[in-house]
């Protein structure tokens, strides 16, 4: 009875707007984040060391693509004919570990630049809690999809949108932290090259 539980199909006809609608965002905000890396590319200046460059890509902006993707990676995993409840628990169980594997990794980075720059609570939240919440849930989603399959249908639609609205906040919060501190740093430039005078003219 079990085993026959396992291999039924899942209740999932009603559920192609919604993952159309959110794999198609995904696939195309993934070409935001080559926006992201070309405008984080042209003030790689504001990064003190060739070091500091490569560990923000890693920790801030190749994480933003990573999230895309498994939003569109589960959307296509929704969307296969015929899925069954062992076939998609299966493949949440390992897109789960995947993801916290990956996450970890990303949170060691982010400690790693401590020394270039000092994360805000925004940023810890939006680049290594969230994410790493959304990824454990997506694991806890396929052990209990067996037993409670139509619950865990709309767990893993929560989740989709959770990593897809991970995505854009954090593509957007790039652009906007390069574009002030591109202020910024010509501000500095330029009080450099030209300090205040004092009261003498000095």
């Amino acid at each position: 009875m079990a085993v026959a539980a396992l291999n039924e199909a899942l209740p999932l006809s009603g559920w192609e707007n919604f993952y159309v609608i959110v794999g198609s965002s995904a696939a195309a905000l993934t070409g935001l984040t080559f926006i992201v890396i070309t405008i984080a590319a042209d003030a790689a200046g504001l990064a003190n060391t060739p070091t500091g460059r490569l560990s923000g890509m890693r920790a801030f902006i190749t994480p933003t693509a990573v999230h895309f993707t498994s939003a569109l990676w589960v959307s296509a995993l929704l969307s296969v004919p015929g899925q069954t409840v062992f076939s998609l628990a299966l493949c949440l169980g390992i897109s789960g570990l995947a993801g916290i594997a990956y996450c970890t990794r990303v949170i060691l980075w982010i400690f790693e630049m401590l020394s270039e720059y000092r994360p805000f609570i925004a940023d810890w939240i939006w680049s290594a809690v969230l994410p790493l919440f959304a990824y454990v849930c997506l694991l806890a989603v396929a052990l209990l999809l067996p037993g409670h399959p139509v619950a865990s249908l709309y767990a893993v639609g929560g989740i989709t949108l959770l990593l897809l609205f991970i995505g854009i906040h954090n593509a957007w919060d790039v652009v906007a932290w390069v574009t002030t501190e591109r202020h910024a740093h010509k501000d500095r430039q330029r009080h450099a090259d030209h300090p205040p005078r004092g009261p003498s003219g000095r």
